[in-house]
């Protein structure tokens, strides 16, 4: 039996279809657990150099420890690195984009922050500390809330105030009824 040339050239299109659609199935299955021999090496952790003009943080600090930190100040503040930090354009990095100066103090934003948690290390210390089961310290998050400038505080309307009666208790602190 002949086949026409349409169908032969269908069932060729058919099959090419089938194929493509197997090949891109097939890319897209995880793939099971390989010999040692087949894995790529995987990345090494990140390390961070030991950090230089600590001014208000302890200078024991790891570079890893104040890495963990910046990071919580710039989440709470909703800012980036470069925010605090100048370019060096001078010292560029395997993207070819400049580093960062960490060390560098010429940008406002990073006297700032060393006010600031200045600040709230005091309030801390020399207040929360003082207030009995006074709970969480206070942090950039506490005010920023993820904002570069804190929101200004509204009184609510009349008659929406919490229904949450504080007593004191003495010199130590206040409490909750």
């Amino acid at each position: 039996m002949q086949q026409s040339s349409t169908s032969r050239s269908a069932l060729a299109v058919a099959l090419l279809a089938a194929g493509f659609i197997l090949v891109a199935t097939q890319a897209q299955v995880p793939q099971g657990p390989q010999s040692g021999a087949q894995n790529p090496p995987t990345a090494s952790p990140r390390t961070y150099p030991a950090p230089t003009n600590l001014q208000v943080l302890p200078k024991e600090l790891s570079g890893q420890q104040v890495h963990d930190i910046m990071d919580q100040w710039a989440y709470s503040l909703g800012v980036r690195c470069d925010s605090c930090h100048a370019e060096d354009h001078d010292n560029p990095g395997p993207d070819g984009r400049p580093r960062l100066n960490f060390a560098d103090d010429s940008k406002r934003m990073k006297v700032t922050a060393r006010l600031m948690y200045t600040m709230t290390e005091e309030i801390n210390i020399n207040h929360i500390a003082k207030v009995e089961n006074s709970g969480m310290p206070v942090t950039c998050g506490t005010c920023h809330r993820g904002q570069i400038s804190p929101e200004p505080f509204t009184m609510p309307p009349a008659g929406r105030l919490p229904a949450v009666q504080v007593t004191p208790i003495g010199e130590k602190g206040l409490q909750q009824k």
